[in-house]
C-alpha cells in the first residue's frame, strides 16, 4: 500500500508506475485536480484512466500529519474539514523540488541562491566567469530546458564579453508520461484565460484517427489555441499515444512562426498518429472558411450546371472524357 503526495507531473508519473507494478496506490492531492497546470479536462482524463487501473484519487485532500496506531502507519489528511485516514505501507513525497546548492562554495562567494541561483539573462551569476544551467538555475525543471541553457551557458563562456546571447525562453515545451502521455507547448485555455489574452480553441479527438483506432489507442484529444481569426498558434495541448512526440510539430511551428495554414497544406503519411496535428489545423479551417467565397463558388456551379442541372453541352465537348482504350 503505496501513498503518493501530490498530484504534479512527478507525482503522476509515478502513482501510475508503482500501480502498474502491483502496489496500492492512493494519490493525495489538496488541490481540485490533479496536473493543476493543464486544463480541466486534460486532468479528468488521466484522473479517470487512474482510477480504472484501481488507483485511489483524493484531490481536495491535505495532508496533515503521520501516525501509527496498533502498528499500522496512518496518513491523516483534512478534506472538507473533517479528517481522512488513510492506512499505507510506504509513502512517496511528491510535492516538488529545490535545486542542490549547498557544498559548492557559493556561500563563502557571496552568490545569491534559493530555491535556485541567481543569473542574469546570459546565465551568469553575481560573477561574470560563473555560470549556472539546468534545474539549479530554473525556471524549466526539465532535462532538455537544461540542455538548452547548457548552450547559452557555454557559448557566453567561451566568447563574453566580445560577444552574448540571451537564452531564449519563448517556446519550452513539455510532456507528462503518463498514460495516456500529457505535451504542452505554449498557452493553454486556464492560461490564455488567466492572462486576458484572447484565443480561440480548435479540438480534434484522437478517438477518429485510424492509426489510433488500429493501435487500439482511439482515445485522447489536440487541442490548439490561435489569435481570434488567424491562424497564427499560441499553443497546443495533445492527450494521447506519444504525444510529447507529436508535438514537435506544433513547437517547430511556433518557434518559426509557421500557422495552422501550412500545417494542413502540408502532406503527412497515412496512417500515422502525426495526421491528428493536420486534422486539428482542419478544425480550424473549417471554422474559418471563407462563407462569401463559398456562397460565389456555389452561384457559380449552379449556372454552370444549367437549369437541367447539368453541365452544357459545350462544356463538356470542350473538356471530353479520355477514351480508356487510348
Amino acid at each position: 500500500r503505496l501513498v503518493v503526495l501530490g498530484g504534479g507531473p512527478i507525482g503522476s508519473e509515478l502513482t501510475q508506475t508503482f500501480a502498474r507494478f502491483g502496489s496500492q496506490v492512493t494519490q493525495v492531492e489538496m488541490g481540485p485536480r490533479i496536473l493543476i497546470r493543464e486544463d480541466p479536462e486534460v486532468s479528468e482524463t488521466v484522473a479517470e484512466r487512474f482510477r480504472q487501473e484501481g488507483v485511489a484519487v483524493l484531490t481536495g485532500h491535505q495532508a496533515k500529519r503521520f501516525a501509527v496506531e496498533n502498528g499500522e502507519k496512518i496518513l491523516i489528511a483534512e478534506h472538507e474539514g473533517q479528517d481522512v485516514r488513510v492506512p499505507f505501507d510506504a509513502v512517496l513525497v511528491a510535492v516538488g523540488r529545490v535545486a542542490n546548492t549547498e557544498g559548492y562554495g557559493l556561500e563563502e562567494l557571496g552568490i545569491p541562491a534559493g530555491r535556485t541561483v541567481e543569473t542574469n539573462d546570459y546565465l551568469q551569476t553575481l560573477y561574470p566567469n560563473i555560470y549556472a544551467a539546468g534545474d539549479v538555475a530554473g525556471p524549466y525543471q526539465f532535462t532538455h530546458a537544461a540542455a538548452h541553457q547548457a548552450w547559452y551557458a557555454a557559448v557566453n563562456a567561451l566568447f563574453a564579453p566580445f560577444r552574448r546571447f540571451k537564452a531564449d525562453y519563448s517556446v519550452i515545451p513539455w510532456s507528462t508520461f503518463v498514460d495516456p502521455e500529457v505535451a504542452r507547448v505554449g498557452l493553454n485555455e486556464q492560461d490564455a484565460k488567466e492572462r486576458g489574452i484572447p484565443y480561440e480553441v480548435a479540438v480534434y479527438g484522437i478517438d477518429d484517427l485510424d492509426r489510433a483506432i488500429a493501435d487500439g489507442e482511439a482515445h485522447g484529444f489536440v487541442k490548439v489555441l490561435t489569435v481570434p481569426g488567424k491562424d497564427k498558434i499560441l499553443g497546443a495541448t495533445i492527450v494521447g499515444e506519444h504525444a510529447g512526440d507529436l508535438l514537435a510539430e506544433y513547437v517547430m511551428a511556433m518557434r518559426h512562426g509557421i500557422g495552422l495554414n501550412k500545417i494542413l497544406s502540408t502532406i503527412h503519411i497515412y496512417p500515422t498518429l502525426a495526421e491528428a496535428n493536420k486534422y486539428a489545423a482542419g478544425v480550424w479551417k473549417k471554422a474559418h472558411a471563407p462563407a462569401t467565397l463559398l456562397a460565389w463558388v456555389e452561384r457559380f456551379h449552379t449556372w454552370r450546371r444549367g437549369p437541367d442541372g447539368r453541365i452544357p453541352v459545350e462544356a463538356a465537348r470542350d473538356n471530353p472524357t479520355p477514351n480508356p482504350t487510348h
